[in-house]
């Protein structure tokens, strides 16, 4: 992995108002958060990277910044994540939260990844099903009104009749396809098949949760469904509000909170 974590410690982050208003009280948007940190292993010329619910957030210019304003979103139903590591220089502005051991909470939502096959029609369709929480998936009714478009235009979909004649051989000529490079890396098969789509659920209760997809094609024709296996969704704890030092002992480093 190219993100260090060990050595960093002590990671702080201070809410910074954007303005005050006449009567002292704060405004807090757009916010911002002052993140500092600090390196007991004193990393040599080791760049730091802060990632603010698993998306990239900057870069320090040098070994000797430990600390950096970043952009925080508005948060009221989750706590925000925000994490620090070291990269070597040669990585020092490259985006490595694909590398994340503990990507951010979801909160309630479940991520279905589609393999966009070259075998599907060029007007196909994808609707996603699920079961309530009953064990029993009701294809009766899609869980979003909208269907999923597998290819959003016939450019996107290679073979005879899809390029311009005579530029390539009959059949899979590759033209204008996703192809390897540009889709999903890792997740399909090599060459054309290399390409997959993410559907995001709306936020759903805690629960056990099984979903199905089916592809329509251009004349309606359904295919037999898909299924996952059994999901276990559990939303994110609300964080906390209005919370104040009582004591803090610096003997036993014992430090006492107060939740209204």
């Amino acid at each position: 992995m190219k993100l260090i974590s060990s050595g960093i410690e002590k990671v702080r982050a201070f809410d910074l108002p954007a303005g005050i208003r006449a009567n002292g009280e704060s405004v807090r948007t757009p916010r911002a958060a002052l993140v500092k940190w600090a390196d007991k292993t004193n990393q040599g010329d080791m760049f730091y990277q802060v990632y603010v619910n698993g998306q990239y957030a900057g870069t320090t210019v040098d070994s000797q910044q430990k600390q950096m304003i970043v952009p925080v979103p508005s948060s009221f139903e989750s706590a925000v994540q925000i994490e620090v590591f070291a990269v070597e220089a040669e990585h020092a502005h490259t985006d490595l939260s694909k590398e994340l051991v503990s990507p951010p909470a979801m909160n309630g939502r479940v991520r279905i990844s589609l393999l966009r096959s070259q075998k599907l029609p060029s007007d196909a369709t994808a609707e996603i099903y699920f079961d309530n929480g009953t064990g029993v998936i009701d294809y009766s009714q899609p869980l979003s009104n909208r269907s999923i478009r597998i290819w959003p235009a016939w450019q996107d979909k290679t073979g005879f009749g899809m390029s311009r004649f005579g530029a390539g051989d009959f059949g899979y000529d590759s033209a204008a396809a996703i192809g390897f490079g540009k889709g999903s890396f890792g997740q399909g098969q090599f060459g054309l098949d290399a390409d997959a789509i993410e559907w995001t659920s709306p936020p759903l209760m805690a629960g056990v949760y099984k979903f199905g997809v089916k592809i329509t094609d251009g004349a309606g024709n359904k295919s037999s469904a898909s299924e996952t296996e059994p999901i276990t969704v559990i939303p994110a704890a609300r964080p906390a509000e209005q919370v104040s030092i009582s004591s803090f002992d610096k003997q036993t480093n014992e430090l006492v909170l107060n939740i209204a």
